[in-house]
C-alpha cells in the first residue's frame, strides 16, 4: 500500500511504501534548486519520516534529470527581508536552517539513501553527503559550486566532504568547484555505487527496501556508532558500543535471527 505524505507544497513530493519514504525534490525546470517552499517541507519530512514507525529507511530523489543544483542563483541578492536582517540575525538563522536540514538528515537514526539522477551541486550537493549511501546514474555529476558565485560553503559542505574524500580532495572540489564525472565520484569514494541512468530508480529502490525490512533497532544502534566514528575518539566510540550492543542483544529481532540463522530461512524482523 502507497500512502501519500501531504508536504503542504508540489515542489515536494513524498510516499511511504513498504517501510520506505521516497522524498522528490520537484522542481526539475530549475533543476530542482531549493526554494522558500521546497526547503523548508524538507526540513519537515525530515523530522517527521525519521520519527515515524512505519518508516525505516529514507529515500530523497529529484524529479527529472537532477537531483538539487542547490541555492536558486537567479534569486541570490534580492529580497528586502535579508537586506534589512542584521548580520548577527542572518547568521543566527542560517544557523538554524542548517542544522534542520542537513543537520537532522545527518543525525536521522534511520538509514538514508541521496538517489541521483543528474547533477548534485552546492547545497544540493551537502544534502547528499549527509545521507548515508549516495548512488549516482551514470550521467549524474556533482560541484560544490561556491567558488562560481563567491560563496564559501554551507550545510555543512566542508566538514561532509572531508570526511567522506580526505581533505586534499576536499579542499581541491571545494576552491576549483569543477565538476566531477559519476565515474570519478565513485572511484574517491563520494557515491557508494553508479548504475545506468535507466536502473538508478529500481536500484536505489531495492537498497532502501532492504534496509527497511532490517532490525530497525539494531540499525539504529548501528548508525550511532558510526556516527561516533566520525566525532569521538576511538575509547569514547569503543565505550558506546558496549550499551547499544547488550540493548540490541535483548530484542525480539535478535532472537528472531537467531532462530531464523537455525532454521536456514530469512528473519523477519519486527523492529522490537
Amino acid at each position: 500500500m502507497v500512502t501519500k505524505i501531504d508536504t503542504g507544497t508540489e515542489q515536494l513530493l513524498c510516499e511511504v511504501r513498504d517501510g520506505v519514504a521516497l522524498i522528490t525534490l520537484n522542481r526539475p525546470e530549475s533543476r530542482n534548486a531549493l526554494s522558500d517552499h521546497l526547503t523548508p517541507a524538507l526540513r519537515t519530512m525530515i523530522k517527521e519520516r525519521g520519527e515515524d514507525p512505519d518508516v525505516g529507511a529514507l529515500l530523497i530523489t529529484g524529479a527529472g534529470t537532477a537531483f538539487c543544483a542547490g541555492g536558486d542563483v537567479k534569486g541570490m541578492g534580492q529580497g528586502t527581508a535579508k537586506a534589512e536582517m542584521t548580520r548577527e540575525e542572518r547568521i543566527e538563522q542560517l544557523t538554524v536552517r542548517q542544522r534542520t536540514l542537513t543537520g537532522a538528515l545527518f543525525h536521522c537514526p534511520k538509514p538514508t539513501i541521496a538517489a541521483l539522477p543528474g547533477p548534485a551541486a552546492g547545497a544540493g550537493l551537502a544534502i547528499a553527503t549527509a545521507c548515508d549511501i549516495r548512488i549516482a546514474a551514470e550521467s549524474a555529476f556533482i560541484s560544490t559550486g561556491y567558488a562560481r558565485v563567491g560563496l564559501s560553503g554551507d550545510y555543512g559542505i566542508a566538514w561532509l566532504l572531508t570526511h567522506l574524500v580526505g581533505t586534499a580532495r576536499a579542499r581541491e572540489l571545494m576552491y576549483t568547484a569543477d565538476r566531477i564525472g559519476s565515474e570519478r565520484c565513485e572511484q574517491i569514494g563520494l557515491v557508494n555505487r553508479v548504475v545506468p541512468d535507466a536502473d538508478l530508480r529500481a536500484e536505489a529502490w531495492a537498497l532502501a527496501l532492504k534496509m527497511a525490512k532490517g532490525p530497525s533497532l539494531a540499525i539504529r544502534n548501528m548508525k550511532a556508532n558510526l556516527n561516533d566514528a566520525l566525532e569521538h575518539d576511538f575509547l569514547i566510540a569503543l565505550d558506546g558500543e558496549a550499551p547499544r550492543l547488550i540493548d540490541s542483544a535483548r530484542t525480539n529481532d535478535h532472537r528472531e535471527a537467531v532462530s531464523a540463522f537455525k532454521e536456514k530461512r530469512d528473519p523477519v524482523f519486527s523492529g522490537t
